[in-house]
């Protein structure tokens, strides 16, 4: 595919890529190893909200470049799409963390085997209203105090002021993405430590909910992936996050280095052996996904990998076809 070829694509409506489908429209470039074959067939993506942006740009894309492939892309969460995926009901699962052993004991015992893909770099955004002008900076062991059980006096209704005294006597309100959400796994691992989320936080795996609730509260506090803030940019403030060398914004810059800490992560999709070698248009979509991740990734907010790991990632996908 031609460089930046997709951004047009990617502006089709949803209507329109369901005409172009339904009349089997051609195409003069044909994606992946496949040249002017044309392909056809579904497939099939669920998982991570986070993700979503990054593989359905790719999904209204590559329907220029094959009009009679149906890709489909659901968003039921990370948890929620590995247990889909380790069922065989999806080709792909978009995460926003690694598997678990859990997880991967369910596909082992249902046959499944899969390749981790890594597509973009993410960093997990703390987000306020607009018209929070009290909150310069948090701290990591502050945030664990906001967002951890009982962590202020064994009470979930944290004020500001129990953070800091200066600030105002108001209660935090809390948004916090579901527990089917990675996001959420990974906020756990390296905020609360495996210590229970604070009850008063409402809970959500769609993240423009998590939008609407923060931009619609002046004390709200939540948090999710770092394209969803530069998408809404203008209803909410992301927080610059002090790990012990001093606050660090998200940024492409801090995130791609790592100084965004411990927020920053990579964020993956995951692919089913069997659709890779049995259905051609998931392997063409797969090689697809790959050839113009940096593209994808960077024009939905977040942060591409070297191109060198995109590369890295082809040739193994190669490898499992022609076995």
């Amino acid at each position: 595919m031609k460089k930046n070829k997709w951004f047009a694509l990617a502006g089709m409506t949803s209507a329109v890529l369901a005409f172009t489908t339904a009349c089997g429209g051609n195409s003069a470039e044909q994606g992946g190893e496949n040249g002017g074959e044309q392909l056809s067939g579904n497939v099939v993506v669920d998982g991570s909200s986070t993700v979503y942006p990054i593989v359905e740009a790719a999904a209204e894309a590559y329907a220029g470049e094959q009009p009679d492939v149906k890709v489909s892309v659901g968003l039921s969460g990370t948890g929620g799409g590995f247990e889909k995926f380790t069922k065989g009901e999806t080709d792909f699962s978009n995460a926003s963390r690694p598997i678990k052993d859990a997880e991967k004991e369910a596909a082992e015992k249902n046959g499944i085997q899969f390749e981790e893909l890594q597509i973009a770099f993410d960093g997990l955004s703390i987000l306020v209203n607009k018209d929070n002008d009290w909150v310069d900076y948090l701290t990591v062991d502050e945030l664990k105090k906001i967002f951890a059980s009982g962590a202020v006096n064994g009470d979930d209704k944290v004020k500001w002021s129990d953070i800091r005294p200066e600030w105002p006597n108001e209660e935090i309100k809390l948004f916090s993405p579901g527990h089917d959400s990675g996001t959420f796994d990974y906020f756990d691992e390296v905020i609360l430590d495996g210590q229970p989320l604070n009850k008063t936080a409402q809970l959500s795996e769609d993240d423009n909910v998590l939008v609407q609730g923060i931009a619609g509260d002046k004390n709200a506090l939540g948090y999710f992936g770092f394209a969803y803030y530069i998408e809404n940019k203008d209803k909410l403030r992301a927080v610059p996050i002090d790990n012990g060398n001093g606050p660090v914004e998200p940024t492409h810059e801090t995130i791609q280095s790592g100084e965004y800490a411990p927020l920053s992560r990579p964020v993956f999709t995951y692919v089913s052996v069997k659709s890779l070698k049995e259905k051609a248009q998931v392997y063409d979509f797969a090689k697809f996904l790959l050839e113009n991740g940096a593209e994808f990734a960077e024009e939905v907010g977040y942060v591409a990998l070297p191109q060198e790991k995109y590369d890295e990632q082809l040739k193994k996908i190669e490898g499992l076809k022609q076995q």
